[in-house]
């Protein structure tokens, strides 16, 4: 399992600077949350970890970005590979439009397992983790669209469990779902830190305080302060940090 150690990260989209000189090393396993007003660079940070930015034609990076000690920004880098170990959900469900089954068969199918057994055991691992299965055990060859969002976020889940992820990254997962659905999102967090290392990316402060073990504030491109979840939110060491969390500045 990988801790993430990130080095002199800077980040530009055309001439625009979206990062700037970011350093911060984020544990092996546990949650670590993101969070920072709109427009501070949260969510161009985590797409940098797993090289999502790579597909904007304006972005250039620079820096490195390390996992168990591999620059993901190497020239003899894999970046199929680098997507594989580093899982991502998205803000909104985004399900394919296919059935509940081949939503989380396609990406192992893709990467070789060709067997039926072996892709029927691997869904069914996948939508239990994701805290999904009893719901749709008895449908898997229904439409993904047949779901509701918050079933539609936890089957996005799974299909990112299902290619054996070391790191899942979270944009802002339960922004477009409802408190139930959020709470449920919550408790998978909780359960999968165990195994995983988790990134999210939350305007939430309340969900940041609720699941993250650390928490780290970006503010205009730069990383103020990274640290212990509790300690971040009762004793803020920078003076924006407090600001921020307290909800005098947006």
């Amino acid at each position: 399992m990988s801790s993430i150690e990130v080095k002199h990260l800077n980040v530009w989209f055309d001439d625009k600077q979206a990062l700037r000189d970011v350093n911060m090393t984020i544990p092996n396993k546990g949650i670590t949350a993101i969070i920072g007003p709109s427009g501070c660079g949260k969510s161009t940070f985590i797409r940098s970890i797993n090289r999502m930015n790579d597909i904007i034609p304006s972005c250039r990076v620079e820096g490195q970005i390390l996992v168990e000690g591999k620059d993901l920004y190497g020239p003899d880098v894999d970046v199929t590979e680098v997507r594989k170990r580093i899982g991502m959900v998205f803000q909104r469900p985004n399900p394919f439009p296919k059935s509940i089954y081949e939503n989380i068969a396609y990406a192992p199918r893709i990467h070789g397992t060709k067997d039926k057994r072996k892709l029927s055991a691997i869904v069914e691992h996948s939508l239990r983790r994701a805290a999904l299965w009893d719901e749709v055990k008895d449908r898997l060859d229904k439409s993904a669209y047949d779901l509701s969002g918050g079933q539609q976020q936890r089957l996005c889940i799974a299909r990112a469990l299902a290619i054996d992820p070391e790191i899942i990254l979270f944009d802002e997962p339960c922004s477009a779902l409802d408190p139930i659905a959020t709470a449920k999102i919550e408790d998978l967090l909780s359960d999968l830190k165990d195994e995983y290392t988790v990134v999210i990316v939350t305007h939430n402060m309340q969900q940041a305080a609720r699941v993250a073990d650390q928490t780290a504030y970006f503010y205009l491109g730069e990383l103020i302060e990274f640290g212990d979840t509790t300690q971040l939110f009762e004793r803020p060491e920078n003076e924006l940090t407090e600001r921020y969390i307290t909800g005098r500045m947006g």
